[in-house]
């Protein structure tokens, strides 16, 4: 059975799907004003490994993630750049799409933009006024009344009594209570904007999603996750605006992935330790930026150096190795009684714990080593795929692409050839040379019965 941790009961607990063999998951997404940073990338892989275990163990998955494309965010930055926000939007989305690709991230079942459900978005808000849980004021938004949902604060722990003792909030006069959020904002000159009952504007940011989800999953279902930082007030008003305006139960199951830390502190960009995906794809491979993420356990805060996704680099050259120069058979699924796949099954079934998942891919990668067994290497190959790993040809990996001063492919081969006829002809000093000079250009050469070999280090 899967086990998963859920925040909204603060306990781990079996799952059980809505409808039987099927999951609904919706997944907060990208606000698309800037290209995605490196804690982004977490949020993003940790969900694609749990929609890849999902379809893994036999489920129909429904995975929805959100584009948010109207938002002050957008609008500010269009204004800053002098483009329109429909021009930023679509830059930004195409950016984001080349970004997850390089990472190896499956596409969602559905990727709605924001923009395309407003109409839905005001049925229920209209929904929420008529159940007095929302309410027009004088200066054109419409906000929603906290105070008239009774299990406001039930998925962060927090009360309205206790944020009022510990924040300060800025009064506004046409709130009825500090704490109402914004449902739909005015419109001002210059910015996007749609007709609605209560005037021209535009939807709040919390709206968005309850519209999004709603549509393509339904007014309930199996589970939602997002980043930890959306605890509050995101997904709790997500919660207040869903279950206020359809009076049932929203989401069963609530998964948050924790953060990326950059050297012990909090990524941000006042302490200049903010890292965009694309910054670190210039110095590492995608898949290493993968396996970095993934051998941890995706609730678990996790740090962000050079020296340890270094050492993400040499553990999957490590995995890669274990499969280069094999013939695999054709796969024909995971026999799920061997041992190392019930190892990885059983991790996996435990709040989907990659951590252990990826030591097992180390065991099997060993016993690949000692035997040769392709059978085993066969598996190796497909428990990664799992994980979205181990996919490409060994070589590929483990050659890679020369930087802007490597060596090219064709310029190792040919020092190769060089060094082989200097050690052919005695010439042992030429020989060292060219190796030492293969070295200082991080090429390492494996040296075999059946030939040399060669990786990037």
């Amino acid at each position: 059975m899967l086990n998963l941790y859920n925040t909204l009961t603060r306990q781990k607990e079996v799952f059980k799907p809505i409808a039987p063999g099927k999951v609904k998951m919706y997944v907060c997404g990208m606000t698309v004003y800037d290209l995605c940073h490196i804690g982004h990338a977490r949020m993003l892989t940790a969900f694609d490994v749990i929609y890849r275990w999902f379809a893994a163990s036999g489920y129909e998955v429904t995975y929805v993630r959100n584009i948010t494309d109207i938002d002050d965010k957008i609008i500010k930055r269009s204004a800053e750049r002098g483009i329109s926000p429909e021009a930023l939007v679509e830059e930004t989305i195409a950016d984001m799409h080349a970004d997850t690709g390089a990472l190896g991230l499956l596409r969602p079942t559905f990727e709605p933009r924001a923009t395309q459900h407003i109409g839905g978005m005001q049925d229920i808000i209209s929904k929420l006024i008529a159940r007095g849980k929302a309410y027009p004021a004088a200066n054109g938004d419409v906000y929603y009344a906290v105070r008239e949902f009774t299990g406001y604060g039930k998925l962060s722990g927090k009360t309205l009594e206790s944020l009022r003792a510990g924040e300060r909030i800025e009064v506004d006069p046409n709130k009825r209570d500090a704490h109402d959020f914004v449902l739909w904002k005015a419109a001002k000159p210059g910015e996007p904007q749609w007709q609605s009952p209560w005037g021209a504007g535009r939807p709040g940011w919390h709206i968005e999603c309850s519209a999004m989800s709603c549509h393509h999953l339904g007014e309930h279902f199996d589970i939602h996750g997002g980043g930890e930082d959306l605890q509050f007030p995101h997904h709790e008003n997500e919660i207040a605006q869903s279950e206020g305006a359809n009076e049932q139960q929203y989401v069963n199951y609530w998964l948050h992935n924790g953060f990326i830390n950059v050297d012990g502190e909090k990524m941000s960009k006042s302490l200049g330790n903010f890292f965009t995906i694309r910054d670190v794809l210039g110095h590492f491979d995608g898949e290493v930026i993968r396996f970095f993420i993934v051998r941890s356990h995706y609730r678990s805060p996790v740090n962000f150096t050079d020296g340890i996704l270094n050492d993400a680099k040499q553990g999957l050259t490590r995995l890669y190795t274990a499969l280069r120069g094999l013939t695999l058979p054709a796969s024909t699924g995971i026999d799920w009684s061997n041992p190392y796949a019930a190892r990885f099954k059983a991790a996996m079934d435990d709040d989907f714990g990659t951590s252990e998942a990826v030591a097992v891919l180390f065991d099997l990668a060993g016993e690949v080593n000692k035997s040769g067994d392709l059978a085993q290497a066969r598996l190796l190959k497909d428990l990664a795929g799992v994980l979205g790993l181990l996919q490409r040809n060994p070589e590929v990996f483990l050659q890679g692409e020369a930087g802007e001063d490597g060596l090219s492919a064709e310029q190792v081969e040919a020092l190769i050839q060089a060094r082989k006829d200097a050690r052919a002809a005695k010439n042992w000093a030429e020989s060292d040379r060219i190796r030492d000079e293969l070295t200082a250009a991080g090429i390492v050469l494996e040296d075999s019965a059946a030939g040399t070999s060669w990786r990037r280090a």
